[in-house]
C-alpha cells in the first residue's frame, strides 16, 4: 500500500487566482477548509515553541464542535519545545506527515518519521524537537481528558502507521480503520485513527451521531457528504463536523483515499450546558 501524508502547502498563490474557487465554507453544521486556504499568512506562532508555526484548523466553539483543537504544526530544523502543552489536563494525538524528529517522554527519546503516531496522556511531560535538516511537519490534536468513575488516564502510545493493520468493516475490504488505541479501552475518551477507502469504497449510509469530527485528508480523493452537501475533497483538505452532522463518502480516483480522523467517545453526555 503506497502511503502519503498531506500537509498545508503554505506559501501564497499567484495574484491571478480566484478566491471563491477554493470552495471554503463555514456552516452551522460543518466547516470545509480546503488545502488551498492553508497558506503562510494563515499560520500562527505559538508561545513555548521555537522555530514553529501552526495552522489552527479547529478549536472549541460554543454551539459548534466543542471538544477539541486541531493543528498542523511545522518545525524548522532546530525548532521545537520543552514545554509544548500549556494545559496540564490536555491529552494529545500526533501524526508525523514529513521530516524527522525526536519525541522525549518520561526521559526516553523516540525517533519520529513520516507515519509515526503518538498518543500522549495528560501531564505526560513530553517535549518535541526537529533534529534533522528539513522541516518536521505533523498533525496535532488536543483534547481535555474527561475523568470518569473508576478510570485513570491511559498510558502513552508510540506507534507507526506501518505497524498497525487496517481493520476492515463488516462484509467489505474497501473501507477500514487503522486504530492506534484499543477501541474497547474506556480510558480513552478520544480516538485518533486513520480511515482508508480503497477505490470504489464508500460509507453506504448517512452517518448521523453525537461524536464530533476533525477529518484531515492525507491522500487520495473522494466525494464527501457534509450535512446536505456533496463536496469534492483531496489531499490537505480539512472537514470539521459538529455533533449530528450527517456524513457519507464515495472514494474516487485510482489510489486509496485516507484521512486522519478525530472523534470523542466513551463518555456520558453532560446534562448541563
Amino acid at each position: 500500500m503506497s502511503r502519503s501524508y498531506a500537509f498545508p502547502p503554505g506559501g501564497l498563490p499567484p495574484q491571478t487566482e480566484e478566491p471563491a474557487q477554493s470552495g471554503a465554507v463555514f456552516t452551522p453544521a460543518y466547516a470545509f477548509i480546503p488545502a488551498d486556504t492553508q497558506r503562510g499568512i494563515t499560520a500562527s506562532l505559538l508561545p513555548g515553541w521555537e522555530g514553529a508555526r501552526a495552522w489552527i484548523l479547529a478549536r472549541p466553539l460554543t454551539g459548534f464542535a466543542e471538544t477539541f483543537a486541531q493543528y498542523a504544526l511545522e518545525l524548522a530544523p532546530g525548532g521545537g519545545s520543552t514545554g509544548p502543552e500549556p494545559d496540564p489536563g490536555a491529552e494529545a494525538g500526533l501524526l508525523v506527515a514529513a521530516g524527522e524528529g525526536v519525541l522525549t517522554l518520561a526521559g526516553e527519546s523516540h525517533a519520529l518519521r513520516a507515519g509515526s503516531f503518538a498518543y500522549l496522556p495528560p501531564r505526560a511531560g513530553w517535549s518535541l524537537h526537529n533534529e534533522g535538516d528539513t522541516p518536521l511537519r505533523l498533525h496535532w490534536i488536543r483534547k481535555r481528558w474527561q475523568p470518569a468513575a473508576g478510570l485513570t488516564p491511559p498510558e502513552a502510545i508510540i506507534s507507526h502507521d506501518d505497524e498497525q493493520p487496517v481493520h476492515w468493516m463488516a462484509n467489505t475490504d474497501l473501507w477500514g480503520t487503522t486504530r492506534f488505541a484499543d477501541p474497547a479501552d474506556l480510558r480513552h475518551d478520544m480516538h485518533v485513527n486513520i480511515v482508508t477507502f480503497r477505490p470504489g469504497g464508500r460509507i453506504p449510509f448517512a452517518e448521523t451521531h453525537v461524536m464530533e469530527h476533525g477529518l484531515y485528508v492525507l491522500q487520495g480523493t473522494a466525494r464527501y457528504l457534509l450535512n446536505r452537501d456533496w463536496v469534492t475533497v483531496g489531499p490537505g483538505d480539512f472537514m470539521w463536523l459538529r455533533a449530528f452532522c450527517p456524513q457519507a463518502c464515495f472514494a474516487t480516483g485510482t489510489e486509496d483515499f485516507r484521512y486522519l480522523l478525530y472523534k470523542d467517545v466513551n463518555r456520558h453526555p453532560s446534562l448541563t450546558l
